[in-house]
């Protein structure tokens, strides 16, 4: 059974980088060369960053098991004709069990919904599912079964390795139910054209 559980990892304190260099609230675009096929064309919305690691999700991957309803029945909690439609995503390979929902800012669920930006905001708790499930929740919103995690300057590194390229998080690309297109389009985004792109090609 799939459990939604509070998040442990300590996103608030990850806030202690300088502004110029953290990329909270940026997008992480998947070089084809990468090597781990696990991010194989991913699109990942960065939460927290700082000198002691990062931590983001992956927004174009479908979870192919799952999709709201049936998590919600997973969890006991009830739904009807007030529930939206929300689609639920592969957010990484660490701890898959691991709820989070990544949402516009007009929702403030509680004490830990973490307000990235005046556009996007994170909750991870149960409590936040159950307004979805009654139409109280986000006005937009993607739910992520696990996460992307870094330890201190491992993405760094990979950045300098030439594994992904950065670019804006754009609100209506990272909610695009398209998630197909949402990493051609971050490429464009950014002045790359994806048909051109290789495992060679080097930084932006």
């Amino acid at each position: 059974m799939t459990a939604l559980v509070v998040l442990h990892f300590p996103i608030h304190g990850l806030f202690m980088m300088d502004v110029q260099t953290t990329l909270v609230g940026k997008l992480l675009v998947a070089m084809p060369g990468m090597g781990d096929p696990r991010f194989e064309h991913s699109v990942v919305y960065i939460s927290a960053h700082s000198e002691d690691g990062a931590m983001g999700l992956i927004v174009n991957k479908a979870n192919a098991a799952l999709d709201l309803k049936a998590l919600l029945g997973h969890l006991d909690i009830p739904f009807g004709a007030a529930t939206p439609e929300v689609a639920v995503h592969f957010g990484g390979p660490v701890e898959p069990s691991r709820g989070f929902l990544l949402h516009s800012a007009d929702y403030i669920g509680d004490p830990d919904t973490l307000r990235i930006d005046e556009r996007f905001a994170v909750t991870a708790t149960v409590d936040a599912i159950k307004d979805l499930s009654r139409g109280l929740g986000p006005k937009t919103s993607l739910l992520a079964l696990g996460y992307a995690g870094w330890a201190a300057g491992q993405l760094e590194a990979e950045i300098r390795a030439n594994g992904w390229l950065i670019c804006d998080a754009e609100f209506d690309l990272v909610f695009n139910p398209d998630n197909d297109a949402k990493w051609a389009a971050a490429l464009t985004s950014i002045g790359v054209d994806p048909t051109l792109l290789s495992g060679q090609a080097g930084r932006a």
